[in-house]
């Protein structure tokens, strides 16, 4: 890999890293991924080959994020979390001869804006994680999870609903009625979307 040094990172001359991106010391930016403006790689993190990563992206120490990721826009990627890019994976092929990247077919997390991985997390590709969504920290996720819902867990699963600012929603009335308890906003849940009622 042919690289050019910025902040004592590592980052492929066939990267696109904005201007307006933070890279910190020993961070890793591998060929042809791109770093939306205002992101920030954090010490440490590793970002794939092709990776794409939108706008005011937040990827802390220690993440690694494996091609053929996608982020959307002010997506938060918790220190130490893992996004994975192979379902089977294995060392060698079955004549122990090692496997090279042409040997598999990579899979990837596609992760759409706003939505928050907690610390050493681990996302099993191929798997799609929703608008808003949070992910609780040490979770291992292994299925889609739909915008705005919360989960936790060895395998991760549901266990509510945040809003943007990733406050925990309480239920009100019937299980399809929710409000935020700081700001008193009401949401509904309708064929497993969140929507904000109208005042």
């Amino acid at each position: 890999m042919r690289a050019r040094k910025r902040n004592g990172a590592s980052i492929s001359v066939t990267a696109v890293v904005a201007d307006t991106a933070k890279v910190w010391d020993h961070a890793q930016i591998r060929e042809r991924a791109v770093i939306g403006d205002d992101c920030i790689i954090g010490r440490g993190a590793y970002i794939g080959i092709g990776v794409r990563l939108g706008r005011a992206c937040k990827i802390q120490n220690h993440a690694l994020v494996y091609e053929p990721a996608r982020l959307g826009d002010g997506v938060f990627v918790g220190p130490a979390a893992v996004l994975t890019n192979d379902r089977l994976p294995r060392a060698v092929n079955l004549d122990l001869t090692p496997k090279f990247a042409s040997d598999w077919n990579s899979v990837g997390v596609t992760v759409h804006d706003g939505a928050s991985i907690g610390a050493n997390s681990v996302c099993i590709a191929p798997i799609t994680i929703g608008e808003w969504a949070m992910i609780g920290a040490g979770s291992v996720v292994t299925r889609d999870v739909p915008a705005h819902a919360l989960v936790v867990g060895v395998p991760a699963r549901q266990i509510g609903w945040v809003n943007k600012t990733g406050e925990r929603l309480v239920q009100e009335g019937s299980q399809d009625e929710w409000r935020c308890p700081s700001t008193g906003v009401r949401y509904k849940i309708a064929n497993g979307t969140l929507t904000e009622v109208a005042k």
